[in-house]
């Protein structure tokens, strides 16, 4: 992919790039201050080549200056039935996805960094054959919620049960 002002994003393909992806997810975890235990995080990590690695998804990394310093990540997956599981690779053709796992760390924040991992996640899912993108995003996280609307996102139903309170359900047509 090419590169941005200050950063570059990337694929993640090797083990390495998954357990980098592995501690930035636990540190978006850790951000959010809640127990993610009702999405299977745990079991999320221990698969991520799975759920993110197949032709059906991606899991993307944006690095800086310094090519050893992951300073965010973002990813996309099929969705099953436009549900919250995670679809298993098969062979047919996928309309939905889900964005997840959009976070930029505290000392990459204000360089558009977000921007760039959206807009590049976006066109993933486009490559892939995507016609619909959905997330859920929390009522605390109000400066993704602008950012997800600036690039199209609109308010849809919700697509899965959640325990927690207020969670805002965002859907962006591909097509």
């Amino acid at each position: 992919m090419a590169p941005h002002s200050g950063f570059q994003i990337v694929p993640a393909q090797t083990a390495e790039d998954f357990e980098t992806a592995r501690t930035l997810f636990r540190a978006y975890a850790e951000s959010l201050g809640i127990d993610l235990t009702f999405q299977s995080f745990e079991s999320e990590l221990q698969n991520l080549p799975t759920q993110y690695g197949t032709s059906h998804g991606a899991l993307l990394l944006a690095y800086g200056t310094d090519p050893k310093i992951a300073l965010g990540c973002v990813a996309v997956r099929p969705l099953v039935n436009k549900g919250h599981e995670a679809a298993q690779p098969q062979n047919e053709v996928w309309s939905c996805c889900e964005m997840k796992r959009l976070y930029v760390a505290p000392e990459a924040r204000g360089m558009g960094l977000g921007k760039a991992l959206v807009d590049a996640i976006i066109q993933r899912a486009k490559e892939l054959g995507y016609r619909e993108m959905r997330l859920d995003t929390l009522p605390s996280m109000t400066g993704a919620q602008q950012l997800y609307k600036r690039a199209g996102f609109l308010e849809i139903q919700a697509y899965y049960e959640t325990p927690l309170e207020g969670t805002l359900f965002l859907g962006l047509d591909l097509s």
